[in-house]
């Protein structure tokens, strides 16, 4: 008896934009424009606006491919990440490599052209950063993969700085400081829901090769830091009382779902923290956005 083998699904556009992963880019493209918007008292000049972070959006959708491609095959054994366009064949490696390298190029080219030179190559490193050192190394060697990965996908809001200033001021590395205190406990809760499926693909994930209790203190540590900076926007003036308001409550909430997944009375806890922590991240900047225009003073962006 003969088999006959199934073709492959031809890849559509959808599975084109998929690769970008667009959902994250759109979380870091707020944070850009976020950061833009509070590296000047007024308004930032709308060419900037639009090209800087069109350019900062292809170069992040350039390496989420990459991630793609690298990760086909322990995508393909994760519930997850089992049907991504490269994993199930649909896009071939050599054609998510080309499309790739299309937006890699075309979002520098922008950034190099229409926005200034230091905020193509800070972009650049974070690219690879993310693409090269965290996808096909620190994934694959460390538990403390995430938090070292963290500073790649911590830059965007200092790079929307840089595209409007064209240099690095310390409060957009706060800004990036913030994202980078953030990652652990929102990747490690996911990790934690999802401990099977990276145990399935031997990603050394910290509740795999440290227990699932030992990563859930560590949220709960990470969750304190978090906290702490999150607070320095208004230690430093940078904002204002409505920030200091919001940042409270919402590191309030961070801190519950901490305590609840520490609990383990909550079999969803590691999801729901997952959720929150998303929320939290888009609330707090934009906090930060109401409280520059409405309270902060106008030097805040000197």
């Amino acid at each position: 008896m003969s088999t006959q083998a199934v073709p492959v699904q031809r890849a559509s556009w959808r599975d084109y934009y998929e690769l970008t992963k667009p959902r994250v880019v759109m979380l870091m493209i707020l944070t850009s424009v976020i950061g833009m918007l509070l590296a000047v008292p007024g308004m930032v000049p709308l060419d900037i606006l639009i090209l800087g972070n069109l350019g900062i959006a292809l170069c992040a959708g350039g390496a989420a491919a990459v991630n793609h491609l690298v990760d086909r095959q322990i995508d393909i054994k994760m519930a997850r990440t089992t049907n991504r366009p490269v994993a199930r064949g649909r896009v071939e490696p050599q054609k998510a490599l080309l499309f790739a390298m299309i937006l890699g190029c075309a979002g520098m080219a922008i950034l190099l052209m229409f926005v200034n030179a230091l905020t193509a190559w800070l972009t650049l490193l974070s690219l690879l950063g993310y693409a090269v050192v965290y996808t096909m190394f620190l994934k694959r060697a460390t538990p403390q993969n995430i938090v070292i990965g963290g500073l790649a996908g911590a830059a965007p809001p200092l790079l929307g700085w840089v595209a409007v200033t064209g240099e690095v001021h310390g409060h957009g590395l706060l800004l990036a400081l913030i994202i980078f205190a953030w990652t652990p406990p929102h990747f490690w809760a996911l990790a934690v829901h999802r401990r099977d499926d990276y145990a399935k693909a031997e990603i050394p994930m910290l509740p795999i090769t440290h227990g699932v209790q030992y990563t859930k203190i560590h949220i709960l540590l990470y969750t304190f830091i978090l906290f702490a900076v999150s607070l320095l926007p208004f230690a430093t003036a940078m904002l204002g009382w409505l920030y200091l308001l919001g940042a409270v409550v919402l590191g309030i909430g961070f801190l519950y779902w901490a305590v609840e997944m520490l609990r383990d009375r909550n079999p969803n806890a590691g999801m729901e923290t997952f959720k929150y922590s998303i929320i939290y991240l888009m609330a707090l900047f934009c906090i930060m956005l109401l409280d520059h225009y409405l309270v902060a003073l106008p030097t805040s962006g000197v």
